[in-house]
């Protein structure tokens, strides 16, 4: 990359969720580059050095000699137990049953592989409270579909934050680029951002 030249913004990620976010932050990444990496829990791995290990592993895929490569991985985590992507309704309404009426912590992790190589990261704690979901109130949302292929069976920015009794920490983590934490990484990278 010549001295010139703006830098370009690589999102390691085909979530429209993370464009739309990024979109918030007045960027729009010059390149879409998915990470094609294996996303199975090590043996005894606890959710915090999972999400860690995922943004670095998938920032790492997308690396660039002419770009910053951003990425991004959600983890739900209901105590030490990491929850998986719902992909299909057996899966979704376990992580549900599991889920309704006690807290669990949503794990955002990001990482920024500079063109140099330099990594940098930044963790986003959140949690989350359901109310106590009924059977109907399970079904409803297995019918709506929202949660296929997300973590932990469920999307907050649709119909699920009408079940949501209580969130504290960050919104934007929860749907999957905390945003706070993405412009200060930036920031620190000297990548251009207002």
């Amino acid at each position: 990359m010549s001295p010139s030249a703006a830098p370009r913004l690589i999102l390691a990620s085909a979530s429209p969720r993370r464009r739309e976010l990024l979109g918030r932050l007045g960027l729009t990444p010059a390149a879409i580059a998915p990470a094609d990496i294996d996303e199975t829990p090590h043996t005894a791995e606890l959710p915090r050095d999972y999400a860690r290990r995922m943004a670095r592993e998938k920032a790492e895929a997308a690396a660039s000699a002419d770009g910053f490569a951003l990425a991004g991985d959600t983890v739900v985590a209901a105590g030490r137990r990491i929850l998986p992507k719902a992909e299909d309704e057996a899966t979704a309404r376990q992580c549900l049953a599991l889920l309704s009426g006690r807290r669990h912590t949503v794990l955002s992790a990001i990482a920024l592989r500079a063109p140099d190589g330099a990594m940098r990261e930044r963790l986003s704690e959140t949690v989350v409270l359901f109310k106590r979901l009924s059977d109907d109130e399970i079904d409803a949302y297995i019918a709506s579909r929202e949660w296929d292929g997300k973590a932990g069976g469920y999307a907050i920015q649709g119909i699920a934050e009408g079940l949501i009794r209580r969130i504290h920490g960050s919104h934007s983590a929860v749907v999957g680029l905390p945003l706070y934490e993405t412009r200060a990484l930036l920031k620190a990278a000297r990548f251009p951002i207002a």
